[in-house]
């Protein structure tokens, strides 16, 4: 079995299509899913390409131009579905229909939850994640300097430290470790160095390790010299070039991970720790709770209406914008389509518009390099996790909510050597009412949760091992975070690097899998 690289979700071996998407699934390499791939379906040989612009879901072209719908089978098949399960709802008891109806919320959200597209996760995973460079030397001498991050210790709260500080001076449970590092060793042409997992003690530069090659390793502190960390505690390794020489260097990293929620409703699995003190639409705070949370230092430092300019001081080109008209406009939308009395709602607000992004924009399969600003993906319904990131935060901060990035890698399910891409997803803060709070003898600058969310992947509230942490952003107005982490490597002379990740060794996913359905919350 492998998943949809495109959704996540389960895929069989033989499958052309996603049938939770609609995307095509070539065969073959898939570091290489851009447009243009065929494959050959069946004993009849029918070749498909990839369209050039996104199309409906099953719409595909075939090598002599013409399009064709392949899900037609599959939407007889939810009517199906659909009819099957309202019949099995009428010969349920009363009591059962009422146990239905009380756990999804209605007839309608069952009916959805019958229908629905899925993902699956596993509980628990430990394996090793190899993040490989073949470089190549075009030119004359020279050399490549590449910055691999340090990835840090994941805990559900961010702060490391229990969730909520009652009255009486107890704490909450201690928190979960998400993601641990086992392991790093860093592999240069064949000659392999052990790093610290934390990179503590560090190495600076003048006690580098120089390899029998003349390659160069160190994990240095944190700092603005060039030979020093600029974002995080990192690794360091400068690979020297004869002319026309390639090598090849990996760093290996072994991670033991979790899945986690912070999400307090009957669609999450009992085997998902976090659901007791989760978050949702009623026991949310409001907006105006956001200020008194955490000292509002998380909406002090990620709630403003701006951030990332790429462009200039003299005319700034914003990636999350919430002052943005159509940005605005969206919003209020949003705001207009949530049930009476929760227009101030931080949970209902966050939800809706996660939903919204869901509904109306369409995951870009050949999204551009440079990322599409949150006002640019909302405008052409059209974006890739970035670009949906961006919408999703530029809506928050029009409400002053706090949201901010993560950073790393995405894999399937299954971790196959193939399944790995760069990902980017992020974190927000979601305040508890004072209500909720009082009634537990909570401090109430304590009680709120700052929780994952990841638009494209269908993961509201929700941490899962396929997600391997590179960073998690840190409050930069210049932006030169944001910059120096985009921007890993430097090179002398003509140096050409390929990049690709592939899981390596034994992988232990014993702790089973969950599914997580793709529908709309009811608010009410």
């Amino acid at each position: 079995m492998g998943a949809c690289p495109y959704c996540r979700s389960t895929a069989l071996p033989g499958d052309t299509i996603c049938y939770s998407c609609g995307r095509v699934l070539p065969k073959g390499d898939r570091s290489s899913y851009r447009m243009e791939q065929q494959f050959s379906r069946g004993s009849k040989d029918k070749t498909y390409k990839m369209s050039k612009k996104p199309t409906q879901k099953g719409i595909v072209q075939t090598h002599t131009g013409r399009k064709r719908n392949i899900m037609k089978r599959r939407k007889n098949r939810f009517r199906s579905v659909i009819m099957l399960s309202l019949v099995a709802f009428i010969m349920l008891s009363p009591q059962a229909r009422e146990h239905v109806l009380g756990e999804f919320g209605g007839i309608d959200e069952f009916l959805q939850s019958a229908m629905a597209e899925y993902h699956v996760y596993p509980v628990e995973a430990s394996y090793t994640l190899s993040k490989i460079s073949d470089v190549q030397n075009k030119g004359g001498q020279g050399y490549i300097v590449e910055t691999i991050m340090i990835p840090p210790v994941v805990k559900s709260t961010l702060s490391g430290t229990p969730q909520f500080l009652y009255e009486n001076g107890e704490e909450s449970d201690n928190p979960v470790t998400l993601q641990e590092t086992e392991l790093i060793t860093l592999n240069v042409a064949g000659q392999s160095v052990n790093v610290p997992v934390d990179g503590l003690p560090s190495r600076s530069f003048e006690n580098r390790i120089v390899t029998s090659a003349g390659h160069e390793i160190w994990w240095p502190d944190i700092g603005s010299d060039n030979n020093e960390c600029p974002v995080n505690k990192c690794v360091k390794v400068k690979v020297n070039l004869e002319p026309n020489e390639a090598s090849r260097y990996s760093f290996d990293v072994q991670i033991r991970s979790t899945s986690y929620s912070w999400w307090d409703d009957a669609r999450v699995k009992s085997v998902i720790p976090g659901k007791s003190t989760g978050v949702n639409v009623e026991n949310s705070g409001t907006f105006e709770d956001l200020a008194s949370r955490g000292n509002g230092v998380r909406q002090a430092e990620f709630g403003g209406s701006e951030w990332y300019n790429r462009g200039s001081q003299s005319n700034p080109y914003w990636a999350i914008n919430g002052q943005d008209g159509i940005v605005m406009s969206t919003a209020d939308l949003i705001a207009t389509s949530l049930p009476e009395g929760k227009s101030n709602n931080v949970y209902a607000f966050s939800r809706a518009a996660f939903d919204y992004l869901h509904l109306n924009v369409v995951y870009d399969r050949d999204a551009p390099v440079t990322s599409r600003s949150g006002p640019e993906c909302l405008a052409g319904q059209l974006g890739d996790c970035d670009d949906q990131t961006n919408a999703f935060f530029s809506l928050l901060r029009t409400r002053g909510i706090p949201g901010w990035y993560t950073f790393g890698i995405l894999g399937d399910p299954y971790f196959s050597n193939d399944g790995w891409e760069a990902h980017a997803w992020g974190y927000f803060q979601l305040p508890m009412k004072d209500s909720w709070c009082e009634a537990r003898n909570i401090i109430l600058q304590t009680c709120f949760v700052e929780a994952q969310v990841d638009v494209v992947n269908n993961k509201w509230l929700l941490s899962t091992p396929t997600a391997y942490v590179d960073w998690i952003e840190n409050a930069d107005a210049s932006g030169n975070l944001l910059y120096d982490y985009y921007h890993p490597v430097s090179t002398l002379g003509q140096i050409e690097r390929v990049r690709s990740f592939e899981t390596v060794g034994d992988l232990d996913l014993s702790g089973g899998s969950y599914q997580v359905k793709k529908y709309v919350e009811s608010l009410d």
